[in-house]
């Protein structure tokens, strides 16, 4: 128990410290990126310390994986060079337990990194990008024009010329019905929509029936106006980058592509991202173990490099397996999961084989 107390208490500080010296390295890097743009909007000072405060659980996000990677290579690597090790070793304690309370504590932050990012960071940074675009006149409109929307699987086509966000119209609107064969079935054509919080309800609009004569036109019925439940959050112009959504926003938008017939394979691999890459932590102090101490000269240094190569090989991986599961060569799910069933027995080995 007592090396257990000795390794948390050389570890903890140098983790802590390598948090808030990168994170601090990232928010001024951020601040220095758009402070001619604060200075010539003449944004007040106590603006600008909000918008930096936002960003501080981004930072410390980014800054996680980097900071216990170091400060687990940095303290063991140094009982190795100072032969703290050798007493531990020689003591009866194998490395695995030694290092056991680092790999418990790596697995307790990866889960709380998921937790962190999706509660905080995600309303903070979207926040913080908010006030940033209105603090510089960068806002962009939600309106939209020249829509097109697949909706129902295809059963319901949705055509307008302009969608108006203030009070959610559209103009100019035609939607085509289809049948479960997809044959035509009704399109309905209409100056306006407005939606009334369940479906639109169209205005100055006909409807074409397909019949056996022909088509048949009438005023648009309430059945049909039934039918038209696509949210005016569909035909917003706005892009919706899964990784920076909320996990229940991310799985809301990939539902929404699926009822359009839009491809989801990049959303969906993002969103399973979410929950494997949180354990990069967990890896990343799995792999400093392994490496540490490789070498009698130069311990540190070696040690460093090893560490930092093998992370970097750890995210190289990810961005060529989640490149392929965007392209559909391989399933989102193993996209975002195989760098993770990779290096876990990569780590494992290197453990088993590290010098003792």
């Amino acid at each position: 128990m007592r090396f257990f107390s000795y390794l948390m208490r050389r570890f903890l500080p140098v983790f802590l410290g390598a948090m808030f010296f990168f994170s601090l390295i990232l928010v001024l890097v951020d601040l220095l990126m758009n402070l001619w743009s604060f200075i010539s909007q003449q944004v007040p000072f106590v603006q600008v310390m909000y918008v930096m405060l936002l960003y501080i659980p981004k930072t410390l996000s980014f800054s996680l994986p980097l900071s216990i990677l170091f400060a687990v290579c940095y303290v063991l690597s140094d009982f190795y060079a100072k032969n703290e090790l050798t007493a531990v070793f020689a003591s009866g304690v194998s490395l695995f337990r030694f290092t056991l309370p680092l790999l418990v504590f790596s697995l307790f932050l990866s889960f709380g990194l998921f937790i962190f990012e999706d509660r905080i960071v995600v309303p903070t940074y979207a926040k913080k990008i908010s006030l940033q675009n209105q603090l510089l006149n960068k806002n962009q409109s939600l309106n939209n024009d020249q829509i097109v929307i697949i909706s129902s699987g295809g059963s319901v086509v949705y055509n307008a010329d302009f969608y108006s966000d203030e009070d959610q119209t559209l103009k100019r609107m035609f939607v085509i019905l289809r049948n479960e064969d997809k044959s035509l079935n009704t399109v309905v054509r209409a100056i306006t929509a407005v939606w009334n919080g369940n479906n639109w309800d169209v205005t100055e609009g006909t409807q074409y029936v397909l019949k056996d004569q022909g088509l048949v036109s009438s005023p648009v019925s309430q059945e049909t106006m039934a039918l038209l439940t696509e949210p005016p959050e569909t035909f917003r112009n706005n892009t919706v980058a899964v990784d920076t959504v909320s996990v229940q926003e991310a799985k809301s938008y990939i539902s929404r592509l699926k009822r359009s017939g839009l491809p989801t394979a990049e959303a969906l691999s993002e969103y399973y991202k979410k929950y494997s890459f949180p354990l990069v932590v967990f890896i990343v102090v799995f792999l400093s173990i392994g490496l540490s101490g490789k070498t009698r000269k130069n311990v540190l240094l070696i040690s460093l490099v090893l560490c930092v190569g093998a992370a970097v090989l750890f995210y190289v991986t990810q961005m060529v397996t989640m490149l392929l599961a965007k392209f559909g060569y391989i399933s989102p799910l193993l996209g975002a999961w195989f760098p993770v069933i990779m290096f876990i027995p990569l780590s494992v080995v290197l453990l088993k084989f590290a010098r003792t």
